[in-house]
């Protein structure tokens, strides 16, 4: 799978949910998912912004965190997924997963 269909995932799972009245950064290998929820949607962009929370993880771990194959605490415990800034943004973000 190629970031540009994980990015697409995410605009319509996004477009499902409630402003997430944030800025949220998935830095994913080396490209950026940017999600702005400050608005009335929640809008998708592929750019490096300043963002209240980034998440930072490999593809592969992006993958494995979809197909449930890890959970996201284990993730971040073993280092394989970290959060910088809003912890209580990245927990929302379970709807995503």
């Amino acid at each position: 799978m190629k970031i540009a269909q994980i990015r697409q995932e995410l605009t319509e799972k996004v477009a499902k949910i409630d402003p997430i009245g944030k800025r949220l950064k998935f830095k994913i290998d080396d490209e950026y998912i940017f999600i702005d929820g400050r608005d009335n949607t929640n809008v998708v962009r592929d750019t490096d912004e300043e963002a209240d929370c980034t998440i930072t993880m490999s593809k592969d771990t992006y993958l494995k965190l979809q197909r449930k194959e890890i959970k996201p605490m284990i993730a971040t415990l073993t280092g394989k997924l970290k959060v910088k800034g809003d912890i209580g943004l990245a927990q929302k973000l379970k709807q995503l997963m």
